[in-house]
């Protein structure tokens, strides 16, 4: 059995251990026979809050982490750059400002709203970049672009902050951006499915050119693969992704950045093959993180975008000073 299967096997079952933690630690302690009654009556009170709170939640952790994982893996393919990550394109910027200015304009008591407001907005910045990037073949020039896109897309996030008809909104708005994956229903992660299972489907798709692109671009085009294609697929997924992780859980940074390298070591350095463990990484990550955030004793609970945030910023400066390290030598 090679490396990477061991690698997939291993972050599976850590996965299911920490969802079963999950399910088992909350706000409410419950006895064996409560857990019981939860699984023989899903609709008594135990039930409820197994069913209806705690799975919920820890569903929507391994769908935000998958997708944050896997697209951060295929940015650091497309762009041959370890710092990449899913917001490095301006994508999350731009989900962002959607829920923004859904939520600035009351529109928060609107069923999916706020929800397919940041999924437009992130689909919106994934085609121009889509676009884009079937034009452009230096990973130089695609990072400077979303480094535009992603500084519009914050500027007009602060301008929603600035013309704000209300404390509350401003409020609202705030605690959106922060990222949780606290009550969400089971409809929220049915919609929210949908585009990231087309995206993981742009994604897989792409992982042959991410592959042929570590032999460098004049090489890549000699192998006869369609690498306008691949890269427009790769950029589509990530967006899709992305943006449909946006939309469920607000902004969660870092974790498609730390995923990937995580993983690395064990599944090898070519990019197609890091693409699954990637995305078990990011999901037990994100688990991890909420699960944390519910066991820190404090009067109102830690957001899991400035957890992850918190953890994953120290782990941005290592990668940066080994880069630099390497640079040097």
């Amino acid at each position: 059995m090679s490396r990477a299967t061991l690698l997939i096997l291993g972050l599976g079952a850590a996965l299911l251990a920490a969802c079963a933690a999950a399910g088992l630690i909350g706000e409410v302690p419950l006895s064996l026979a409560q857990y019981a009654e939860a699984i023989r009556h899903p609709a008594s009170a135990p039930g409820e809050i197994l069913w209806t709170i705690r799975a919920p939640r820890t569903a929507a952790a391994v769908l935000v982490g998958a997708a944050l994982g896997l697209s951060g893996a295929v940015m650091q393919g497309l762009l041959r750059n370890p710092l990449a990550d899913p917001a490095v394109l301006g994508v999350s910027a731009f989900s962002g400002l959607g829920a923004a200015v859904a939520l600035a304009l009351g529109l928060a008591a609107s069923a999916g709203a706020v929800e397919g407001a940041a999924l437009a907005g992130a689909l919106a910045a994934g085609a121009t970049l889509s676009v884009l990037a079937a034009r452009l073949r230096e990973p130089e020039a695609l990072i400077l672009l979303g480094v535009a896109i992603s500084a519009v897309g914050g500027a007009l996030t602060a301008l929603v902050f600035n013309l704000s008809p209300s404390p509350v909104a401003t409020a609202e708005v705030l605690s959106w951006l922060m990222g949780s994956v606290a009550n969400r229903s089971w409809s929220d992660l049915a919609w929210a499915l949908a585009p990231m299972v087309v995206g993981a489907g742009f994604c897989a798709y792409a992982a042959r050119g991410l592959t042929a692109l570590t032999l460098g671009e004049e090489t890549a085009a000699t192998l006869g693969l369609p690498m306008t294609r691949l890269r427009a697929a790769a950029v589509a997924g990530a967006a899709l992704l992305t943006g449909a992780s946006v939309a469920l859980a607000g902004i969660i940074g870092f974790v498609g950045l730390a995923a990937p390298h995580l993983v690395r070591a064990g599944s090898g350095a070519e990019p197609g093959r890091i693409l699954a463990p990637s995305a078990l990484a990011g999901a037990l990550l994100v688990v991890l993180a909420d699960l944390i955030g519910r066991l820190i004793p404090s009067e109102t609970e830690l957001k899991l975008g400035v957890l992850t945030a918190l953890f994953g910023a120290p782990l941005f400066a290592l990668i940066a000073w080994r880069a630099w390290r390497s640079w040097r030598a």
